[in-house]
């Protein structure tokens, strides 16, 4: 058991650190290409490659004719508007704003859970909202609160991640019966793929404007968040209890923040840190009642 824990603990890092360091990575990548083509072309690649790894691991990777539309809408909301809304928010928010706005996902779930499930919030997830919300406040009025257009599109895509993530938790009340892999191929090959259709027309990018770091950006996207770490989460989920687990993934807005501080000298003062505190510990109140209590075998 003990072995099993730390097993798991070890693959929980390498996620959380992959998943995080993806968000510096954007920054680099939209100096030369737009947010949702890269995403895009990086999302297609990575579906293409866990397909492959599904079929070598022997999953079989039909998906039942009548779960179809739910499998539209998880890409919809899990994929295009998570990753898409969240890396065009990076045109015009730091890192910390981003991440942290994101991050309030289980917040939002919370309170969509009333409206749609009858699951009315406690008094601490109500604490758990407060919290959230003061965090934001700190970082974002830190910086005065005359925000300019962009700020506000920013901000307002960033919640749109959040919101339509919680959303799609939300009404995904069972599970669609596709392996592991070979859903998740599906549901980024799914969203991704309108993301380069969306940027070709609208963005226009420059396909010979992508430079060397770039080219090393996307390639680390292609392959570690959207591949390697899809798999360790996979391998955690096998070893930890699902609320150890997603109480873990906090660590991810932490250490992009941090990692974005230092290598792209993004500002990390008390502020940022009053602001991950309040809003982080929010949300790990919110993630309290979002899965069972047991152990893992």
């Amino acid at each position: 058991m003990k072995h099993s824990r730390w097993t798991g603990l070890i693959y929980l890092l390498v996620t959380a650190t992959g998943w995080a360091l993806n968000w510096p990575a954007m920054k680099v990548l939209l100096r030369e290409w737009p947010p949702l083509f890269s995403r895009g072309v990086a999302g297609v690649t990575a579906s293409v490659l866990l397909g492959v790894v599904a079929v070598c691991v022997g999953e079989r990777p039909r998906v039942p004719r009548e779960y179809v539309p739910r499998l539209l809408l998880a890409a919809c909301t899990n994929v295009f508007a998570w990753m898409g809304f969240s890396t065009l928010s990076m045109k015009w928010l730091s890192v910390s704003e981003g991440a942290l706005l994101v991050y309030t996902m289980p917040i939002w779930a919370m309170l969509l859970a009333w409206p749609v499930l009858s699951r009315r919030p406690s008094t601490v997830e109500f604490l758990a909202l407060l919290l959230g919300l003061a965090g934001v406040v700190v970082l974002l009025g830190g910086r005065g609160v005359a925000f300019d257009a962009g700020k506000i599109a920013g901000i307002a895509f960033a919640l749109l991640a959040a919101v339509l993530f919680a959303l799609g938790t939300v009404i995904a009340r069972t599970p669609i019966p596709v392996p592991p892999i070979s859903l998740v191929a599906w549901q980024v090959g799914l969203g991704c793929a309108p993301m380069i259709v969306a940027g070709l027309l609208i963005e226009h990018p420059e396909l010979a404007s992508l430079h060397a770091d770039g080219w090393a950006v996307l390639i680390y996207m292609t392959l570690v968040p959207m591949g390697v770490c899809y798999l360790a989460w996979f391998a955690t989920l096998r070893h930890l209890p699902p609320q150890i687990a997603s109480i873990g993934m906090l660590l991810v807005p932490i250490i992009g923040i941090v990692a974005a501080a230092l290598v792209l000298g993004e500002p990390l003062g008390w502020k940022e840190a009053v602001a991950m505190a309040l809003t982080l510990s929010g949300v790990a109140l919110a993630l309290r009642r979002k899965a069972p209590q047991t152990e893992p075998e």
